[in-house]
């Protein structure tokens, strides 16, 4: 039978995952400017996400353009927004499949087993939903390093990561640690049957004993 504290803490790890991956698809810090080589005083700092770019000014002020047209948007931002988009989708069913299977909840108490097979599929979604984000940021990542290293790549038109990136990894691995943890301890033993044994066969046969 699954422990309804492993549940909870799995589950609480996935939530704060699934919290994350939301923040960090609305974020705009995907990709910040970089101040590696000769310009490193620059009087503005320019930043890239999913759904818009901003310049941030010396003087404090901050402008920001959303992207207007899809057509026109890479397909680096178009594919790891699908996937960000598809990971936060697959966290919300997944919390709603955990709150009817999980222990500490009475929804489906009168049937254990089905109960910890529904906690075990929201775990599993968990999981898929943690990897989607994973896939997402490090795509996302990936493109940005081979973009910095990338020698006919002007100095002045290099990105490095921005925070955005680690609050998806960081997002990512706890969402798939709350559903590991939500797999793990759904177990289908334990049913609490008492074990069935044969009658002895010398009980109530009478008249057998003979001198």
């Amino acid at each position: 039978m699954a422990n309804a504290g492993i549940q909870l803490l799995g589950f609480t790890l996935a939530f704060l995952g699934f919290i994350g991956s939301i923040a960090s698809t609305i974020m705009v810090e995907w990709k910040a400017s970089s101040y590696a080589g000769d310009n490193i005083i620059t009087a503005q700092a320019m930043y890239e996400g999913l759904w818009k770019s901003c310049v941030s000014q010396s003087t404090g002020q901050v402008q920001c353009k959303v992207y207007n047209s899809l057509l026109q948007l890479p397909g680096i931002v178009l594919g790891t927004r699908g996937l960000m988009m598809a990971s936060i989708i697959f966290s919300l069913i997944s919390i709603l499949v955990d709150v009817m299977g999980m222990r500490c909840t009475t929804c489906m108490a009168e049937q254990p087993e089905q109960k910890d097979k529904v906690a075990l599929a929201g775990g599993v979604l968990f999981i898929i939903a943690g990897l989607l984000a994973l896939v997402g940021a490090s795509w996302y990542g990936h493109r940005i390093a081979q973009e910095f290293y990338n020698p006919f790549t002007p100095t002045n038109s290099r990105y490095e990561f921005g925070s955005a990136l680690y609050v998806g990894w960081g997002a990512a691995c706890l969402t798939m640690i709350g559903g590991g943890f939500l797999c793990c301890n759904c177990s289908g033993g334990g049913s609490g049957k008492a074990p069935r044994h044969p009658a002895s066969s010398s009980a109530g046969q009478p008249g057998r004993d003979y001198v």
